[in-house]
């Protein structure tokens, strides 16, 4: 199986053209490639297909296997790759998701996709489609307990369920004992993307993130998306905001009048490779 390593400031996938080769059992492949010790290692995988419905399908396998609506990081990674891989010569393009469909637009410089703006669509806010077992809605700024700890948590949907968490002092927080206690906790029956974000001002945040099925994550970019609703509703920032993630920057602008959120950044080709033994079930 031929694959390319990629990544989105730090969130990385392994990515394969379906177009040239068949993947039978996805979430085996995923739990297998994203091994940093015996496989490639990443944070899952990434299929590209196909689609009747637009330019290209995206489908998301996290690193235990599990499937994923959306990642804005990795959707930035596709425009790059069916552009600077000959999949297409658009400088706009769509692509469908569980998520829904995202229209991408390609900065190119030198042959090469240096820069995505993805329209990330209009943000979910009503608890039963996110879904979280909440009745306030919309689910801004609300009490839970972890850990024998209360919080207060925004819940958003980018296409995948979010809470943001606003604390200071960010890049202190122990992530990995109380990242999962979020992601499995019983008011979110699909599980949770946590982003806990500290506010610098009043256009730059800085944020981390426990990805569901993925742990500890160096950037999501529909966490970031999310965030920065969040950020809005409890009157914390503008809507123009600077994300400052482990691995880097994303610049996101939540569009009140039409409801739209865009998000603008890079993505990484690593490397290519071809694996001579892909486990199946």
């Amino acid at each position: 199986m031929k694959f390319t390593k990629m990544h989105g400031i730090g969130n990385d996938y392994v990515y394969v053209n379906c177009f040239e080769e068949e993947v039978k059992d996805p979430a085996t492949v995923a739990r297998f490639v994203s091994d940093r010790n015996f496989g490639v290692g990443s944070d899952g995988l990434i299929l590209i297909r196909p689609s009747e419905k637009a330019d290209f399908q995206m489908d998301i396998y996290n690193a235990d296997g599990s499937q994923a609506e959306m990642c804005g990081n990795g959707i930035r990674c596709v425009g790059k790759y069916v552009y600077d891989y000959g999949l297409t010569d658009k400088t706009e393009i769509t692509v469908d998701t569980l998520g829904g469909i995202k229209h991408l637009t390609l900065t190119v410089e030198g042959g090469k996709v240096s820069l995505v703006r993805v329209n990330m669509g209009q943000p979910i806010l009503d608890p039963r489609e996110i879904p979280v077992r909440y009745e306030e809605n919309p689910v801004v700024n609300v009490p839970i307990e972890v850990k024998g700890r209360e919080y207060h948590i925004t819940c958003v949907s980018m296409g995948n369920p979010h809470a943001v968490v606003f604390m200071d002092h960010v890049r202190d927080l122990d992530i990995e004992r109380i990242g999962p206690c979020f992601e499995n906790h019983t008011k979110f029956p699909k599980r949770i993307n946590t982003e806990f974000v500290e506010v610098l001002d009043k256009n730059t945040v800085n944020m981390r993130v426990w990805e569901r099925g993925a742990g500890e994550t160096l950037a999501c970019g529909t966490g970031a998306c999310a965030a920065t609703v969040a950020c809005v509703l409890n009157g914390k920032t503008e809507n123009c905001l600077t994300m400052h993630l482990l691995g880097g920057d994303l610049q996101i602008e939540w569009d009140r009048e039409e409801n739209q959120i865009y998000m603008t950044g890079t993505a990484t080709t690593v490397f290519d490779g071809e694996l001579s033994f892909v486990p199946e079930k």
